[in-house]
């Protein structure tokens, strides 16, 4: 009978590529094949004493509860992670195997199969994989948390140097000497232009790194691209430029992200700005119906890019060459940044250049499936319109600012945390309220932004101010109510016209 046993496992898996043992019910082996040989150097003479259910290893183990409910009750069953005293015997570090359990009825009595595959290579590299996946989800997290202090830490200052220089420039222009004149000009230029370096380089690392979320809104391109081009009116004053417009349609309704396109129609036109000496910018925007697309193509007479360098010309920190970088200012990343925006809303940027001549860059957009002709109206700002504010600022160092931003246009009320619901719930004075949230004041500020949601009994509009940009965390606060929400460093100009958006 033994010799029956004995010949029909070997018939059936002597050969058998993986490692394999027979054991009764009561747990004693009966065979073991021609791989566990050579894997352990154990032949069945030598392991005529070993019963699975007296393994020392697999007592220290829940493994031996598995094992016998799979041979009490019959049943096939699977052990990822098993190794006993047998396997341990091998000069290797640490074996795991995979090890499948299964019944077999021979001459009426049962026997169980196990099949052990090597699995150490496998879970010493899964090993491998999950920390490598820790170590950069930590990277990930501490990087994220660099950008959102450096955010914070950098936005704020550099709003009270903007602010207070473009105050004093236009309060002292009549006031000074030429070359006092130069002095300001100097100081607001360079703080304008650390910030909108940092500002690019923020956000070009959450792109890169995956963690831009877009907030699709349908918006009325016209109007938008108006405001942009108002932006560098000045500018193309000073330089000579003639800048033109060709907007035909009174309305386009584009579903995007109101930041990504403001920013990228704003990087484009202040490169028509910047590398245009002499001549004209040109404006056009309207509708491909064939394609149901929005477009906008921004023509210049500058400086114009070789046709080598155009395949060159969205990589980010690029410059055509080291003298360019000299004569212009610039990181480099306005393009890369414009071109991933546009791409993110399913859009295009296309560029048609010749070097010394021009440039003209055309931004296509999706038309929105709300898209409808609508009649644009002029939106209107007065004091009588603001009548008063009332603001939360901790720290009074953003509402000094804000007073002197509006004091053509409303009074300014500011507040701590303590008092702030009491003065709002009291009086239905004021129009508009204003939070100026810090980092480490941030959940607080959502909690109260909520408060005011739920309890203002006149319904008025939260107005956030601060320097966070993480998108995820700025929609935080519209999910807690807010009405709008603006990034620090600000214009007077940036500012009246948020408001303008809230309470017209």
């Amino acid at each position: 009978m033994k010799q029956d046993v004995t010949k029909y496992f070997l018939s059936f898996y002597n050969e058998f590529a993986l490692p394999i043992r027979v054991f009764r019910r009561d747990g004693k082996l009966i065979f073991v094949n021609k791989a566990f040989i050579d894997s352990w150097g154990y032949d069945l003479s030598k392991l005529k004493e070993y019963n699975i259910f007296n393994d020392i290893s697999l007592k220290r183990t829940k493994l031996l509860t598995d094992i016998k409910k799979a041979f009490d009750e019959n049943i096939t069953t699977e052990i990822r992670n098993y190794t006993d005293s047998l396997m341990k015997s091998k000069k290797t570090t640490a074996p795991i195997y995979k090890t499948k359990i299964f019944p077999v009825t021979f001459e009426k009595e049962d026997y169980f199969i196990l099949i052990h595959e090597d699995r150490t290579e496998i879970f010493l590299a899964e090993a491998e994989v999950k920390k490598a996946r820790e170590t950069i989800k930590e990277a990930d997290r501490l990087k994220n948390t660099f950008l959102n202090v450096l955010s914070h830490e950098l936005r704020t200052p550099l709003n009270i140097i903007l602010g207070y220089s473009t105050i004093i420039k236009e309060s002292l222009k009549d006031k000074v000497s030429t070359e006092e004149k130069v002095f300001l000009d100097n100081l607001h230029n360079g703080s304008e232009r650390l910030f909108n370096s940092i500002s690019q380089m923020l956000e070009f690392a959450q792109l890169e790194a995956g963690n831009f979320k877009l907030a699709i809104e349908t918006v009325d391109l016209i109007p938008m691209l108006h405001f942009s081009i108002q932006s560098i009116k000045q500018q193309a004053l000073e330089k000579q430029i003639d800048l033109k417009t060709n907007i035909k349609e009174k309305s386009i309704l584009v579903d995007i992200d109101l930041h990504c396109i403001e920013n990228a129609l704003n990087n484009l036109l202040n490169n028509a700005v910047k590398f245009t000496s002499r001549g004209f910018i040109e404006v056009e925007a309207g509708i491909l119906k064939d394609h149901e697309l929005a477009f906008c193509k921004i023509r210049d007479s500058g400086v114009g890019i070789s046709a080598g360098y155009l395949e060159h010309l969205y990589s980010p920190f690029s410059q055509e060459d080291l003298n360019l970088s000299r004569n212009y200012e610039g990181n480099g990343l306005g393009l890369a940044i414009t071109k991933r925006y546009v791409e993110k809303l399913g859009g295009s940027l296309i560029v048609d250049s010749i070097k010394g001549v021009g440039s003209t860059f055309t931004l296509t957009l999706p038309l929105s499936k709300k898209m409808r002709k609508i009649e644009s109206s002029q939106r209107k700002c007065d004091k009588d319109g603001f009548k008063k504010i009332l603001m939360l600022d901790e720290f009074g160092e953003t509402s000094e600012l804000v007073k002197v931003f509006l004091r053509d246009f409303a009074e300014v009320s500011v507040h701590r945390f303590e008092k702030f619901m009491n003065h709002l719930i009291k009086t239905d004075d004021y129009q508009l309220v204003i939070l100026d949230i810090n980092l480490n004041q941030w959940n607080d500020g959502m909690t109260l932004c909520e408060e005011i949601k739920n309890k203002d009994p006149f319904k008025r509009p939260v107005f956030i101010m601060s320097g966070e940009t993480d998108k995820n965390k700025i929609n935080e606060f519209y999910k807690a109510g807010a009405a709008e929400f603006i990034i620090k460093p600000f214009t007077k100009a940036d500012l009246i016209e948020s408001f303008r958006a809230i309470l017209l």
